[in-house]
Parts: C-alpha cells; structure tokens; sequence
C-alpha cells in the first residue's frame, strides 16, 4: 500500500463545523494531553479501494481492503430502534459516517481517547454530514466519565429511558489501552444496569406506592415543600463569619459511621446537620438531635428505622409515597420534597410544587442532593462506605443489627444473615477510597456511580470524607476531621436561619387565604385526577370489548379495517388523557398470561399464532385489560378521594 498525504481541505472544512456546532471541543482536541501515542505510532495508507485505512503500532484499526464496506458493516450490526449507539474508537470514522448514511436520526455517542486520532481524521476525511448531523456527541479524551452524562443526554435526545445502548466497538483501538476503554464500558454498564434496577424496583414497589400514595395525597395540601429550604445555608451578609456559607454534616449509615460517635457535639455546633432514617437512631442514642432527617422508602419495615426515635427538634423531609404512619410521628415540622412519581406529580402542579430532590436509589442520594440544595459550598460525609469494609454492613446499633440479633438463634445465627447480606447483592471486589480493595456490590456500585455523576455536576460544591474506609468515589476527597474541627461554632447562627425559614414559611404557606386557596386548588385537582382515570377506565374497557370480540368471529378485511381504526381512536384517547402519565404509572410493567382469559378468547389464542391480526388484537385486549385493573383501584379506594 502507498502513503497517502493529508487533504487541507477537509480539515479546514472540519474544523471550521467543530468551531460553530461544538463549542468546547476543539479546544479540548488542542489541548496538552497525556496520551501515550505519538505520531510515530500512525502509519495512514491507501486500501485498493482507494480510501485510506490506519495502521498503529503495526497493527490495523481498519481493513486494509475496503474500510467503508467495514464501516457499513458494523453500522449494520447495530439494527434498527430508537435507542442510542455507542461508538467506543472512533479511528477515521468509518463505522460513526455509515450510522449517519443509514438515514436514521438515533442518537450517536462517539468515544476516543486519542485525541491525536481524532485531529489526523480530521485531516484525511471529509465529515461534513456526520459533524453536521442533530444528536451527535463526542468525548475525545480526558477521564471518559463524561460518558454518563452523554448517555443521559442522548436518551432524552431519543425520547427513550431504560434502553440499553448499542456498542459498537473498534477492536484494535479498545486493547490499545483496554484500562481507559474498559472503565468506559463499565460506566455504559452501570448507566443500563440503573435503569434496571429501577424497572425492576417498579415492578416490586409500584403497588405499594400507589397506595401510599392515596392515603398520603392530602400531605400535598397541608405540608410545604424543600423549595421553601433553598439556600438557606448560602452566603449572608449577615453571617457572623462573613460572606460564608454555612457547612452541612451528612451522614450515611455505613460502618465507618461508628467513628463519629466522639466528635458528634462539636460537629453539630459547627454544623448543619442532616440525618437519614437509617441513621435516625445513630444521632438520638447519642444525645443529639438532627436538623433533617430524610425519609423516601415507601416500605413498612424501612419505617421501622424511625422507632422511638422522634424528638421535638428534627425536622422530616420525606416523598409523598412514604409509608403513610410516618407522616404522623411527632417530628418539629414535615416537609415534602417533589414527587417521584406521576399520580404525585399530577397533585403537586396544580396544588403546591414542593421542589424536586434527585434520587439514585438510596436515601443518601437525596439527603446529598437536599444538601446541595441549601446552598451549602462545603458538605462533610461520614458513613457513606458504599461497600463492607472489615466485612460489616452498617454502623453497630442499626436496625439491621438489632433485628439479627433478635432473631438468631443456634440454627440461624448472627453470621448467616451477615452473610446473606454480603451475598445477595452480587459482592466483588473494587478501589478502596484509603487504597487497597474493599467489598462492594452491583446495587452500592450503581449509588456510588450516581454519586460521582452529581459530585462532577456540580463541581462547585466541596465533598469532603471523613474516615473513608469503603468504596472510591470520584469527587469525594478524603479530609481530616482536625478540618472540620477547625471550623468556628456557628450554631447559634444555624438555628437562627432555620426559624427564620419556619417564620417565612409559616407566613406564606399557612396564612389563612392561602391556606383556603391550597384547599380549593386540592379538591378540584383531585377531582381532574379520579374524571381523568374513569374515562381512561371506560375508554380501555370499550377496547377490550371490540379486541374481545373481534378475536372470536370471523372478520372480512373491510371489517378488520373497521376494528383497526376503531381500537386506533380508543388508544388516542387514552394517549391524550390529562392523567395519561398517571395511568401509564399505574399500568403493571408486565401483563399477566391470562389477564383476559375467557374461554372465548383462549380458543382463538390458537389461531392467534398464525393471524397477524389476531395477534395484534390478543396483544391489544391485554393491553387495555391492564390499564382497566390498573386504574381500578385508584378509582374505587375512598381514601383516594
């Protein structure tokens, strides 16, 4: 093969859409970068099919035949949908242009560490259509974490969530450094493996939601919400240490919690201190009395946490979905953070938004998000292992532990739950944050991911851990407690600022005529809410019946067009429904076989198998069958009301 030499005119044409579509990105391919490959390393020649192909290292990141016809292939491989596609080395391009030729308008996410690579590519092909092209993302470079970020992004580009994104790998590039390429990778997995985790939690939880959900609605109405908390721990002119703001001491419920226990007085007078339900019982054993506590679990058992552990000064920040007894314990106030779910949502636009908290899966993320959200520039963590260092699970005196203890016995002790602890949650060995290794799992791996992704996002606020002994987390950086201990007692000044954020909120939430409003705007959104999902209910039930008796008779294909346009108007009611959200929550994420088995219908299951139409019509009756069962309850509950 002969050299070939580099075209000034693509690359000019390159450079110049990089500059005008990609703000940033050009500037991050100039930069000064650590990569190890050097020009030397990249042979370019010509294929005889007359394009160019690279070689490095004397090995071939494309054919040395026909790289085009390659590039069809692997776009090929990755099929049809709307989901994302990864492309991990992007080389020169080959397999990124032919995703862009295909004529679909997927999201495509472009991943190179060799920023070398990427400015030679630009020299040697003309990128016009792929530079120039709506949902394209690129990450040349750098850590390669920003690839959450783009994952995100692209999904919503898409309109999809809980996809799992198509890679396309280029073999050769991805073993030159199989370190940067695999940390990637792991990231893609983790990203996909959140969003299972949270269907898979639906699927678990849903029911019980929707009932917490109904017999707290009227804690939309009478509690405030976290907005009216914002920034009340930012800078203040009148803050006795001028221009700063205040810190916020948050605590997890990890083993390395334990350590704290000395130094608690002189963290509360220096802080504000926000506690979780796991650890409620951690601060109130040991004579202190959180500011926050968060609580976002909807199930019993986790509310059990919270036993003989109410006090007169902590104020409780939950979700609407929480199991509905807590929202009766005798906390100092309760505050509602937004809804994370549709028939919340749905209540809290028309009543009250309460303002929304992110959640990762585990009350720690929310408690941080809550955190950050009070303005606080500098937020200190204990107890957030994330992992089992020296085999131990939680802080000693947790309810886990309590309730082992209770329980053993000489055939089922102590050891075997800590043990069924360790192993169910699919444990592996990772970075420790104080060096070594130290044992985590596939659920704490995917918190510590979440943590990492906010941490990055707003990098304007401080993480510092104290004592980490469990699980590396990017953006949290170890600190000596003499740190915070340094730190002037503001105290007085941090319960000045609450009760003043009480007073404001007492004079704008619970004066009389708002009060009355908040009242009015309650009873008609939930009368909107119940009108909506009855005629969801009679629309789905007037399709089941068409599907249900279509599928029994003999149809000719002017009346099948018939049932087809009929069954089409019932399903656009349904998708224009004010409450079509709500009842696409309610709706169970799978059908159970035999939702809509009568006898009628099971006899035309078999010809089913061999009719398109049939089988689009068994399809669509256990589709409206579901939302039917689904919204039922809803609509018959009376606490719902």
């Amino acid at each position: 093969m002969e050299q070939i030499t580099q075209s000034p005119d693509f690359f000019e044409r390159n450079k110049e859409i990089l500059q005008n579509r990609y703000q940033g990105l050009w500037e991050a391919l100039i930069s000064e970068d650590s990569e190890s490959l050097l020009l030397n390393d990249i042979n370019i020649e010509t294929t005889p099919a007359g394009d160019t192909t690279l070689c490095i290292k004397n090995i071939y990141v494309h054919s040395q035949r026909d790289p085009v016809r390659e590039g069809q292939r692997l776009a090929q491989s990755a099929g049809e949908g709307s989901s994302p596609v990864v492309v991990l080395g992007f080389g020169l391009g080959y397999a990124a242009s032919a995703l862009v030729s295909d004529g679909s308008n997927r999201p495509i996410i472009i991943i190179e560490k060799y920023r070398s690579l990427f400015l030679k590519a630009l020299e040697l092909r003309d990128f016009t259509d792929l530079l120039s092209r709506k949902n394209v993302i690129f990450i040349a470079g750098g850590s390669g974490e920003g690839v959450i970020d783009a994952l995100a992004m692209a999904n919503e580009l898409a309109g999809v969530s809980g996809e799992k994104p198509y890679v396309i790998r280029n073999r050769s590039l991805v073993d030159l450094d199989r370190e940067w390429y695999g940390a990637v990778e792991e990231k893609i997995h983790t990203f996909t493996a959140k969003d299972k985790v949270n269907t898979a939690t639906l699927k678990r939880f849903g029911k019980r939601w929707v009932r917490n959900l109904s017999r707290n609605m009227s804690a939309i109405r009478d509690y405030p919400g976290v907005s009216r908390l914002e920034g009340l721990a930012g800078s203040s002119v009148a803050s006795a240490v001028a221009d700063q703001a205040l810190p916020v001491f948050l605590a997890g419920a990890g083993p390395s919690l334990d350590k704290i226990k000395p130094l608690l007085n002189d963290i509360y007078k220096r802080c504000i201190v926000v506690a979780v339900d796991t650890n409620l019982r951690f601060f109130v054993k040991n004579g202190i009395q959180p500011d926050f506590v968060l609580v976002v679990d909807p199930q019993f058992w986790n509310s059990r946490h919270l036993d003989r552990c109410i006090n007169s000064k902590t104020v409780l920040v939950a979700e609407s979905a929480v199991y509905p007894p807590v929202m009766r314990l005798s906390f100092n106030r309760i505050f509602l953070c937004g809804s994370m779910f549709p028939l919340g949502t749905f209540i809290e636009k028309q009543v009250d938004p309460k303002g929304r908290l992110g959640a990762g899966g585990s009350v720690a993320t929310t408690a941080w998000d809550f955190s950050r959200s009070l303005g606080a520039k500098d937020i200190w963590i204990a107890g957030l292992d994330l992992a089992y260092p020296g085999l131990k699970t939680h802080f000693k005196g947790a309810r886990f532990e309590e309730q082992a203890n209770s329980e053993t016995c000489r055939l089922n002790p102590v050891e075997t739950w800590v043990a069924r602890a360790l192993r169910d949650g699919f444990p592996f060995n990772a970075p420790s944050a104080c060096g070594g290794q130290v044992l985590t799992d596939k659920r704490l791996s995917l918190y510590a991911a979440w943590f990492e992704n906010q941490f990055r996002i707003h990098s304007n606020v401080n993480n510092h851990g104290l004592f980490p002994e469990g699980l590396k987390i990017s953006g949290l950086h170890a600190a000596k407690i003499e740190s915070l201990l340094a730190l002037p007692d503001r105290r007085e000044e941090i319960d000045k600022r609450i009760n003043a954020a009480f007073l404001q909120t007492d004079l704008e939430f619970n004066a009389q005529e708002e009060t009355c409003n908040r009242a009015e705007r309650y009873e008609n959104a939930v009368s909107s809410l119940m009108r909506g999902l009855r005629s969801v209910k009679i629309a789905a039930e007037e399709g089941a019946d068409i599907a249900r008796r279509a599928l029994v008779r003999q149809v000719n294909p002017m009346q099948q067009k018939k049932v087809l346009d009929d069954l089409d108007e019932i399903t656009q009611r349904i998708s224009n429904s004010e409450v079509k959200e709500v009842a696409g929550f309610l709706f169970p994420g799978d059908i159970k076989e035999g939702a809509s088995s009568t006898a009628e219908t099971a006899a035309a299951n078999a010809a089913a198998a061999s009719d398109p139409f049939k089988v689009y019509l068994k399809s669509t009756l256990d589709f409206f069958n579901g939302i039917t069962e689904a919204v039922l309850p809803m609509i018959t509950d009376n606490n719902s009301v």
